[in-house]
Parts: C-alpha cells; sequence; structure tokens
C-alpha cells in the first residue's frame, strides 16, 4: 500500500479498514512499516500495549491501537516481513506506505491517490510533491481514489462515525458538536481536510494546523477552556500522556466498495 505523491492520500485508514476486512474472514494480518518519525533506528520493533509512540511513529501505533495485530516497524521492510512470517505466523501482511520499497517482495500493489489534489503541480520532490511518475500508477493492481471518483479507480470515502474523549473515552454521536464553536488540531498530511469535515458536520472551527507527524506536547495544547478541542486519530495516539476531558478526537472508518473487495480477492 503506498502512493506516488508525499503526504495527505489517506493511506493509514486504508490500511485498517484492509486489516479488518481480513480478520472479519478470520485470517491472522500482520502489517509492517518503516516508523516514520518515530526514533526506533535498528532491527524489529513489535508494537505493544507499552510501546511508546515517539519510539514506533503515530501511524504505525494508530494502526495497532484500532486494529490490535502484529504491527512491525523496522526501517528495513523485509527483514520486517520474514520477522512476521517467523515469529507471528501470520496469513497475509500489509506493507504501510510501501510502494517504493523494492527490496521487498510484494503480491499485490495498492496505490491511493488524493482525489481533490491528485498530483499536484506534476513535479517531482522537492519542487512539487510526486516521488515517482505519474506512470508508475500503470503497473499497480489497484489505484484507490480517497474522495473523488475516475475512471479506472476505486472510490474510496473516509466516513466520520463518532466523537471519542481522549480521557475518559466517552463516545458520543457525531451530532454532538452540531453548532458549536471548537479548538481544530490537526498535525496531518493535509490539515484543512479535517477542518473542512469538522465544517461538514455543523461544527465552527477554530483551525491548529501543525506539520505531518507532529510531536505534540502538552503546551501544544493549553488553549483556554472557552472550547472543546477537536483533533484527527493520528494526532490523539501522540497526547494520550496528557489528555484531558477538553480532548475529544473524530474517529472516522473507510467505506470499501464490494466492487473493489470482490476484485482484490481474485488476485490473492
Amino acid at each position: 500500500m503506498g502512493n506516488i505523491t508525499v503526504g495527505g492520500s489517506g493511506k493509514t485508514p486504508i490500511v485498517i479498514a484492509l486489516v479488518e476486512y481480513f480478520k472479519a474472514q478470520g485470517k491472522q494480518v500482520g502489517v509492517v512499516s518503516r516508523g516514520y518519525g518515530g526514533t526506533h533506528k535498528k532491527g524489529s520493533l513489535l508494537l505493544n500495549a507499552t510501546t511508546q509512540v515517539n519510539l514506533s511513529g503515530d501511524e504505525p501505533m494508530l494502526i495497532y491501537q484500532q486494529t490490535k495485530v502484529a504491527v512491525m516497524v523496522n526501517k528495513n521492510r523485509t527483514q520486517a516481513v520474514q520477522d512476521l512470517i517467523t515469529q507471528q505466523g501470520v496469513d497475509i501482511i500489509i506493507s504501510d506506505d510501501g510502494l517504493q520499497h523494492y527490496a521487498m517482495g510484494r503480491q499485490l500493489e495498492i496505490a491511493v491517490i488524493n482525489g481533490k489534489q491528485r498530483f499536484g503541480n506534476g513535479f517531482f520532490l522537492p519542487a512539487g510533491p510526486l516521488r515517482e511518475p505519474v506512470s508508475r500508477l500503470k503497473s499497480v493492481d489497484f489505484i484507490l481514489n480517497n474522495g473523488a471518483s475516475s475512471i479506472g479507480e476505486h472510490k474510496v470515502e473516509l466516513v466520520p462515525i463518532k466523537f471519542i474523549n481522549l480521557a475518559t473515552k466517552e463516545q458520543k454521536p457525531l451530532d454532538f458538536f452540531t453548532g458549536k464553536t471548537c479548538y481544530a488540531v490537526a498535525g496531518i498530511g493535509v490539515p484543512q481536510h479535517f477542518f473542512n469535515t469538522l465544517s461538514g458536520l455543523g461544527i465552527t472551527p477554530k483551525p491548529h494546523p501543525f506539520p505531518d507527524h507532529y510531536t505534540f506536547t502538552k503546551s501544544d495544547l493549553n488553549f483556554s477552556k472557552d472550547y472543546p478541542i477537536i483533533m484527527s486519530a493520528k494526532d490523539c495516539v501522540k497526547c494520550s500522556q496528557f489528555a484531558t476531558n477538553q480532548m475529544w478526537y473524530l474517529h472516522s472508518e473507510v467505506d470499501l466498495s464490494d466492487d473493489f473487495l470482490t476484485k482484490l480477492e481474485s488476485k490473492l
């Protein structure tokens, strides 16, 4: 699973959705990740309940917390795959953001694109967002379009489900903050997408964007008590150690089409 551009395509929620799909079929699923933003340097790190997010990186931690499957972090994804097979006895392995890791074998490739931004200005890094040429998409098995429709691509959508309090784990329906003003915190690829989602739920957000994979500290969220704080799920895994009742995150899930899942099964 990966993309040909940097940041903001929505890979991680799709990885989570695929993990849950295969789990429902009774398969033992594992996930490998390089652990971008984490401090783990050498060898394989199998996440568990005591793993610190600053060690693993935010995306592997989010995948582990939401799915409870074996998640292995290693800069060398090939070694991570081997370790998952020998240590965990998994049936299927999903590599989060591993499209360009050519040393790693793969049975099939799924590319995710941001349906709204697509390929930006069409230039390669650092002048633009492209990691590889657009022609690379001709060689992948599936193209998932996150947020739009296009011929030859499978549309997927990130669907808001509920709000969850970071401190108490209390859950509230999507209309709980409707008509209210909230501090909106997002350290993701495209923070504006998150702010737009909140606006679409009838919330008036006071936006506080941060860089992707930002390491939050308590002082970053030292806002007045006037309004609740709402953040993305990826950000909440980095704020749990100093969570307060004021902090909530929006739990969302990816809706994968039956057509895509049927075609995916036919290739496995």
